[in-house]
């Protein structure tokens, strides 16, 4: 086993392809399949499955990743605190439900950190998404929420994933409305209050499951509905409409208009914000500094 070898395996299972793996690697197809199968044969399992659809990363594969991260990371180190070679090209991933706190940490970290090269993803995305990202290496760290209702779906999956839930807070809901609407005038809202505006809600494509929702409460009939993919669409609409969206509360004004605010929903419910991980794999300094900046982040938004 070599740290080339490791190097390679990472590289595959960040790229999803043996193809473009091999191209950012600057080395041939075959090559690098020949040397994941060499690795393969000699630590006597299997850590891709190849198929139309690409590569994916078995149980054994995620446990071998996580370690063999570990080992590039601390190379690299070592390399750098006693070589004068150029430091590598960073890569971190988040993939996070709607929350302007994680972009706010995600910011935070690219302008302290700030390395010469890197390659870093947030993913505003959808629940399941998140879920399947951080399972299978996409990401290192996922954020969602989990309640009374889902919690118990949301943990099978975790537990099916070998992931892991960290809490970072809890919120009593509100809702996210304009500073037009009528309603920003009261101290708080009730369901009764909403029901003459349009509910926005995230699309969750093939796992539109009311387990699924980003917003609690999602079993609840509404007279007026819209779904929305980004969240700029949804705040534009939330003006535009006067219409409204159940979250947590928390909001930047740093990063979104101050033409949006929150208001307490009067509702017997509270939403678990928290950040997922995988099991066998142990957060990478990056992920460190933002998980800590995403605390800070949500303690200045919650002031």
């Amino acid at each position: 086993m070599t740290l080339q070898q490791l190097k390679y395996v990472i590289e595959v299972a960040r790229s999803r392809s043996i193809n473009k793996a091999a191209q950012n690697l600057f080395i041939s197809q075959p090559s690098l399949s020949n040397a994941i199968k060499e690795l393969e044969e000699e630590v006597g399992i299997t850590i891709f499955l190849r198929s139309n659809k690409g590569i994916l990363i078995t149980p054994e594969g995620s446990e071998f990743l996580g370690y063999a991260r570990q080992v590039v990371e601390q190379a690299e180190l070592l390399e750098n605190r006693y070589t004068n070679t150029r430091s590598p090209q960073q890569h971190f991933s988040v993939s996070a439900q709607h929350y302007a706190f994680a972009v706010s940490a995600f910011v935070r970290l690219l302008k302290e950190y700030s390395p010469e090269e890197y390659e870093f993803s947030l993913r505003e995305t959808k629940t399941y998404e998140i879920i399947d990202d951080v399972k299978n290496l996409r990401s290192e760290i996922g954020i969602l929420y989990v309640n009374e209702f889902n919690k118990k779906v949301i943990h099978k999956f975790l537990r099916e994933g070998n992931l892991q839930f960290h809490e970072l807070f809890t919120a009593n809901p509100h809702v996210f409305i304009s500073s037009a609407n009528p309603l920003s005038r009261k101290d708080y809202v009730t369901l009764s209050d909403l029901d003459p505006y349009p509910y926005l809600s995230y699309e969750q494509g093939d796992y539109n499951s009311f387990y699924f929702s980003e917003e609690i409460l999602s079993t609840l009939s509404r007279p007026k509905n819209i779904r929305v993919t980004d969240r700029a669409t949804l705040f534009n609409l939330l003006i535009g409409l006067n219409g409204y969206t159940i979250s947590t509360g928390v909001i930047s004004h740093k990063l979104n208009s101050k033409d949006i605010i929150a208001v307490p929903l009067k509702v017997d419910e509270q939403i678990h914000v928290g950040y997922i991980t995988h099991k066998n794999v142990t957060n990478s300094t990056l992920a460190h500094t933002y998980i800590q900046y995403l605390k800070e982040s949500i303690e200045e938004e919650l002031q």
